[in-house]
């Protein structure tokens, strides 16, 4: 999720939320056992291991110091190499992990090592049984991957410029920069003797982004500006400019003009077609990242049947509220789309204008900040920002998303919207995103499980799509509960969202195991969300390239709800809000441990 950005003029305002500050853990608490601490042991090592191996997400983390210090110098390892030595690694752990009995361990430590161990587990299956690096993101080039695309971002927005050592570290990482090009450009290369070539129209924006970022003058590049801009606004002195111009032309340069070539190549090469089932194997490549995904063994078609069942629901529903609003002709795509075009709804496609936008986002977020008590009993002070997608990047950049703060405050989050098409954002829309992306979804989710005190770091960095992406939907249905929409139409703008999402299921598995072309799913999604077709058409050429990930919203939505229902319908007048959301201290893990652990607690609270 990590995304450089810009606004134009002053309108990036950091927004620092004024609530109270979590305390270790909202979680029961338990008595640790001898057991426990070997086992913590071992996460220890496992998590040391991770940042040994991956120095960008030491830096993500805050975590680059100490002995990691000199993870500032570096950027990770992305040859193949260094791929089979990280599954060699995780293998080892899954098998230390294994060797130590459920027995003797707490009730909170048998939780951890469950989901550590299907963590690491999963982190197998692509290299294992694909040779790849993900079952989601199955090319390693591609309009939204690979170091042209990540890199830059990260410099600008990750590595902090705060003493004359970052500075140092930031040039040496320019160095690293041009060497991991070439790992992506050989990757790529070999892949691609095996057929695993991005779509045709993804290469297209792949190569639209890598000359943007090849054509800027040097001097004035983001890599130069960003060094030099940074470490001048706190007083470092040196010749950055200088010197980060000579890495970006000696050494940059040359190695994007290869990885150029390569592209280019592999756009004349690959085959037709828009999913995964045009690569070897593509139909089991597709299940398991379909699985890694939703953490579900839902079947394709049963997605794709249960998107069809949720596009008709909401459709009715938006129908209900549109007809209210005296929308009564055409379809609902076609009334949200006037909607769309309603110059009331719209702010003007200018620097002002969007600066403008910004500004609202974060009334939304204080907003909504103040109406949290109601429904938390905890709640993290972390400060977060809310910026748009860097011009550079935004043709291939989803059309929102939240990167986490640095675990030690030296960076705050970041909630990312993208303002190429000012028009895509209609002022009914926001509301519903900024709930998802900011609070209460992701950036109130994400803080409370860095701020636990009941589960090991390396729980508080795990990744689980669908509980993830479940939670921050459930969170702009739980807006509506505390009155987040102020209107109908803002109140449309929340179903519209879900619709979208319901869509998703329809498409993902439309596009990769039905052999819908772009244009196909596009249609789909503008006949059925009422989304202006550009917009459209960037989320279809995103499932395009990262199957699965679409799928992992709406069901874990699903599972989020069946939770909640199933503690309201065994507790009755008991059942607390604030007491259902304290399972967020407990971290994210697959959504069939989340109704369990759920269960469980609520049976308990029961007696």
């Amino acid at each position: 999720m990590d995304r450089r950005a810009f606004v134009t003029g002053s309108s990036a305002a950091a927004l620092a939320l004024a609530l109270p500050a979590t305390p270790a853990s909202a979680a029961a608490t338990t008595a640790a056992t001898p057991g426990d601490a070997r086992l913590n042991a071992l996460f220890d090592r496992i998590m040391d291991g991770i940042l040994t191996r991956s120095p960008e997400f030491a830096t993500s983390l805050g975590l680059d110091k100490g002995t990691h210090a000199e993870a500032r110098r570096r950027l990770d390892d992305a040859s193949d190499e260094g791929l089979r030595r990280n599954l060699a690694q995780t293998k080892g752990w899954i098998a230390e992990l294994e060797a130590i009995p459920v027995a003797g361990l707490s009730p909170a430590a048998v939780l951890n090592r469950e989901v550590i161990l299907e963590s690491q587990r999963l982190d197998t299956v692509a290299p294992e049984r694909f040779g790849l690096d993900s079952v989601i993101r199955p090319y390693r080039i591609f309009q939204q991957g690979g170091a042209y695309y990540n890199t830059p971002d990260f410099l600008n927005d990750t590595h902090v410029i705060a003493t004359k050592a970052d500075a140092e570290a930031y040039l040496a990482r320019l160095e690293a920069f041009a060497v991991v090009l070439d790992q992506d450009t050989a990757v790529q290369r070999a892949r691609a003797t095996r057929g695993i070539i991005a779509p045709d129209f993804a290469l297209d924006l792949t190569l639209a982004q890598m000359q943007r970022l090849r054509a800027a003058p040097v001097a004035e590049s983001q890599l130069v500006r960003s060094l030099a801009d940074r470490a001048k606004a706190k007083g470092i002195a040196g010749e950055w400019q200088a010197r980060a111009a000579g890495i970006v032309t000696a050494r940059i340069h040359p190695a994007l003009d290869r990885q150029i070539a390569l592209v280019g190549d592999l756009r004349r090469q690959t085959r037709p077609g828009a999913g995964v089932w045009r690569l070897p194997d593509g139909e089991a490549l597709y299940a398991a990242a379909l699985a890694e995904a939703t953490t579900t063994t839902l079947s394709p078609e049963e997605v794709h049947r249960m998107g069809l069942a949720q596009v008709a629901e909401l459709s009715a529903e938006l129908d209900r509220i549109l007809k209210g609003q005296g929308l009564t002709k055409g379809t609902i795509a076609e009334r949200l789309g006037a909607l769309n075009r309603d110059p009331a709804q719209l702010y003007p496609d200018t620097p002002a204008g969007r600066a403008e936008l910004i500004a609202s986002l974060n009334r939304g977020v204080q907003g909504m900040a103040a109406k949290l008590p109601r429904a938390f009993g905890h709640i993290p002070g972390a400060p977060l920002e809310i910026r748009a997608v860097p011009v550079e990047i935004q043709d291939g950049a989803s059309n929102g998303y939240y990167k986490s703060a640095a675990l030690d405050g030296s960076r705050p989050a970041i909630y990312f919207i993208n303002l190429k098409e000012v028009a895509d954002w209609p002022k009914y829309s926001l509301p519903s995103l900024t709930y998802h992306e900011a609070l209460p979804g992701h950036h109130l989710q994400i803080s409370i499980a860095q701020g636990s005190g009941d589960i090991p770091l390396l729980r508080k960095i795990g990744f689980y799509g669908a509980y993830l992406e479940g939670w921050a939907l459930y969170a702009e249905q739980l807006a509506d509960e505390l009155g987040g929409y102020a209107t109908p139409l803002e109140r449309a703008g929340y179903l519209q969202s879900f619709l979208f999402r319901a869509a998703r299921l329809v498409v993902d598995t439309g596009i990769h195991t039905k052999r819908w072309d772009r244009e196909k799913a596009t249609d789909y999604m503008v006949e059925t969300v009422g989304f202006v077709r550009p917009r459209s058409q960037r989320e279809v050429e995103r499932y395009c390239t990262q199957p699965g990930q679409a799928c992992s919203y709406k069901v874990g939505h699903a599972a989020w709800l069946r939770a909640r229902a199933g503690a309201e319908k065994t507790l009755g007048k008991r059942f607390d809000i604030k007491r259902f959301h304290e399972v967020l201290a407990d971290g994210a893990m697959p959504l069939t441990l989340l109704e369990r652990v759920v269960t469980e607690r609520t049976a308990a609270q029961a007696g």
